[in-house]
């Protein structure tokens, strides 16, 4: 394709993939498949590193997460981000309003009302209609850079479908949704590693990784809120900045509502509680603004925050309920999880009757026994939690929990390894692990098997006809056929309809890619991106297999537990036999398009750079180092040859200088590359 036509071709996929991401996440209207729009950015991507001349800051290929950083840069906000004002009772929020009156000589003539989101606010900076920058709020003056992060939240338009001149900022919320929130938990407990308190506390450390990479795993979404000096846009009021918003690109709620009175307000606020638990994301309150631009400059604001906007929040739901016994659950990786079994009781509009304890640790700390009476509220609003007991109600006789010493699935004998606060059965082919792991196999990350769902994967461990991932393989239409879905009225059979269509989606998983298939076998700490790195580093199944964890620690995202866990999976007998397995049923164990191995000169040699380049910029010094045989990692390790100190280094040096790492200044490492640098390099 020569230059013009790939310049018009790179323009058309950009103003098309915007607008689905525009029409999927902002109007929740998708017109195409997931499948059609990673075909769209794959081709973009493509043209864009054929052609680096036609690439642009707002490309949709920026969303997909740059290079680790090593620290934030700080952000000065030209106008401070200030903090609300709390109210907590109907009397409060009048008064705060009255006080606005007095000093308007006035009555306030409407209100703009909001539901207040649980996330994290942060500002994001327009140049003429372009992203360039986004800042956390900080302490209001000075806030962090988290540009990188912040694009890789698809709700943030990288263009803004209005024409603005010059410069513009537009403030809002990050936040992490309760579906994202109850999914990143789950995995961080099997994993064992701490929960995240609730949405916004995700949602804070999602947007604050030092790796975009991590961030635009974490599913975060955005609601604009505020545009910054609106009168430049000659927007005359709240609401009419909330609609200018929805128009340029942004998502904006849309429970926001404009009152004509006080009572108005009040009856908004009554109506939002209600249904709070009904909205997909979190929300603890309300802010309730006056909604008229000129009457917030008469009003005037306090060195923390303005007077003319108020946070109602909303009481915090506690329920006191009986602990009925505590069982124990075992998952996907063996980890024992305790679960209280409470007398049902309504919190957030849902009945609740389990909340887990987590583990050893925690039940012990909160001192939790059969029949307690314990008070329970929903973490973050979503996830059940005994917040303490009613120690004056325990009953006589009520004995300390004790976590089992053997698997209630199988009875192996449990394990605690150093360093983790989880209990686990360490045996493989524990019919609870099994269970777990065939949902995850089947997933959309893994192989993406339709129709299989959790009541017939239970139906084929229970009766035994599945032991392991392989044996899905080995299933046949009357097998099938005859399992049972059991509805709300009835129980039917599966139908050989149903059965031929699962057959059918069976089979096609033995196309889906290598990265794939990592990500299905369940490998401790191996998410979606670590398996899709280990696939692009190795190229088949086999050399992850016979890798070394040294030779693992040199790809991208691998650091040492991860290369230890995946070590370790490879080197047990059944793992081995299960591979085998899967390349008899005829799954596909390499890539399509395995990268030839480079040789050259810097061939063996492993490079970590630190601080900022002049010559060019970090990827494309790394890309050199590839290009020459050598590795380009994040990370600081005795096995790092050289260490590239750039102007305003970081941590890394620090590291290297303890691990008596050799360090080049960027002078020494050009000179090194021009040396054997083909003609036309860097």
């Amino acid at each position: 394709m020569d230059r013009q036509l790939a310049q018009k071709r790179i323009e058309e996929l950009k103003k098309e993939i915007e607008r689905h991401n525009y029409l999927y996440y902002v109007l929740d209207q998708p017109e195409i498949t997931d499948e059609e729009y990673d075909r769209l950015l794959k081709e973009l991507k493509a043209l864009e590193e054929s052609f680096p001349e036609f690439a642009s800051p707002d490309s949709p290929t920026q969303r997909v997460g740059g290079r680790p950083r090593e620290e934030f840069s700080k952000v000065v906000h030209e106008v401070p981000m200030l903090s609300l004002e709390n109210a907590f009772s109907k009397d409060e929020l009048r008064q705060f309003f009255m006080r606005a009156e007095n000093l308007l000589g006035m009555e306030i003539p409407s209100y703009c009302c909001e539901p207040k989101i649980d996330g994290l606010a942060v500002s994001l900076v327009y140049e003429n209609g372009v992203f360039v920058g986004g800042s956390t709020r900080g302490d209001g003056i000075i806030g962090e850079d988290v540009s990188e992060n912040l694009k890789t939240i698809r709700s943030v338009p990288l263009r803004l479908r209005v024409n603005v001149d010059g410069t513009l900022e537009v403030r809002g919320e990050v936040f992490m949704s309760k579906k994202s929130f109850e999914k990143l938990n789950e995995n961080r407990e099997e994993e064992g590693l701490p929960l995240f308190a609730n949405p916004r506390n995700a949602a804070a450390g999602s947007l604050r990784q030092l790796d975009p990479r991590v961030t635009s795993r974490r599913k975060l979404g955005f609601f604009a809120y505020q545009v910054v000096n609106p009168m430049k846009l000659k927007l005359k009021s709240q609401w009419e900045a909330l609609q200018w918003l929805k128009e340029a690109g942004f998502l904006i709620q849309g429970e926001e509502v404009r009152a004509q009175s006080f009572e108005d307000v009040w009856e908004y606020i009554e109506s939002l509680q209600e249904r709070r638990h009904d909205l997909p994301y979190v929300i603890d309150g309300a802010v309730v603004k006056i909604d008229d631009f000129s009457l917030w400059e008469k009003v005037g604001k306090t060195a923390k925050a303005p007077k003319w906007a108020v946070a109602y929040k909303f009481p915090a739901e506690e329920k006191l309920t009986k602990v009925k016994d505590i069982i124990v659950s075992v998952g996907r990786t063996g980890a024992l999880t305790p679960v209280a079994i409470l007398e049902p009781v309504i919190i957030g509009g849902t009945v609740v009757q389990r909340a887990s304890l987590h583990n050893a640790d925690e039940i012990k700390r909160k001192d939790v026994r059969v029949g307690d009476f314990v008070w329970v509220r929903k973490a973050g609003e979503i996830i059940p939690e005994v917040v303490r007991v009613e120690k004056s109600k325990r009953p006589e006789g009520a004995l300390p929990f004790k976590m089992p010493d053997a698997c209630p699935v199988c009875k192996s004998p449990t394990v605690k390894l150093p360093g983790e606060v989880v209990i686990r059965c360490p045996n493989r082919s524990c019919p609870a692990q099994i269970l777990e792991g065939l949902k995850h196999f089947v997933s959309r990350a893994g192989m993406d098997i339709k129709g299989l769902g959790d009541k017939i994967i239970r139906q084929l461990v229970e009766k035994k006809l599945v032991f392991d991932f392989a044996d899905l393989y080995n299933l046949d239409l009357d097998t099938l056929s005859n399992l049972t879905l059991v509805g709300e009225k009835n129980e039917r059979k599966v139908g050989r309809k149903a059965a031929a269509t699962i057959l059918r989606a069976i089979e096609n998983s033995k196309n889906r890619t290598l990265k794939n298939l990592i990500s299905a076998l369940g490998i401790r700490y191996v998410g979606e991106k670590v398996a899709e790195e280990l696939a692009a580093h190795f190229g088949s199944l086999d050399a992850i297999m016979s890798a070394q964890e040294e030779t693992l620690l040199l790809v991208p995202g691998v650091g040492d537990r991860i290369a230890s866990s995946i070590y370790a999976f490879f080197r047990d007998e059944n793992n081995l036999r299960l591979v085998e397995k899967l390349k008899n049923a005829g799954l596909k164990l390499k890539t399509e398009e395995k990268e030839k191995k480079t040789s050259g000169a810097l061939e063996g040699m492993t490079f970590v750079f630190t601080g900022e380049l002049k010559r060019a910029k970090r990827h494309e010094a790394e890309e050199m180092v590839k290009s020459l045989g050598g590795k380009a990692t994040s990370s600081v390790s005795s096995r790092t040859t050289f260490v590239v100190v750039g102007e305003n280094p970081g941590s890394k040096l620090q590291k290297a200088q303890n691990l008596g790492v050799k360090l080049l200044t960027e002078e020494e490492f050009w000179s090194m590359i021009d040396k054997h640098a083909p003609e036309g390099g860097l």
